[in-house]
């Protein structure tokens, strides 16, 4: 499975944007989805899953009330919608592919996408 990641950008305080991942292949709604996220100097960190069938969805705490996930089999496409985004989301954002494995760990996730950069401005 290869995975492209998109949609960041630069946007300020308080703004929204949509992360997309798009999937090759057709076995896409056999992997669960993570999305991560990597600010410069810190670790990866889990920001959250979504089911294969995207039925259940996992949010990371920091991003509770503000980030939903979904997917469109159909579409082999994942999407994360960014509201209320702050600067401390200001991160390079992956998304991942897991076929059972640990979802909140990143080493549970087979097949990971190149990354999109979100800059968020106070």
């Amino acid at each position: 499975v290869q995975l492209q990641a998109s949609g960041g950008g630069l946007v300020q305080a308080g703004g929204s944007l949509r992360l997309s991942c798009a999937a090759s292949g057709r076995t896409f709604f056999t992997y669960h989805m993570g999305w991560f996220r990597q600010a410069p100097g810190k670790e990866r960190q889990f920001v959250g899953a979504i089911s294969r069938s995207g039925s259940f969805t996992y949010y990371a705490d920091f991003v509770k009330g503000r980030f939903t996930f979904s997917r469109d089999n159909t579409k082999n496409t994942v999407y994360l919608q960014m509201n209320s985004l702050n600067p401390e989301d200001t991160a390079v954002y992956y998304c991942a592919a897991n076929q059972g494995g640990d979802y909140t760990d990143y080493k549970g996730y087979t097949y990971w996408g190149q990354g999109t950069q979100v800059t968020v401005s106070s």
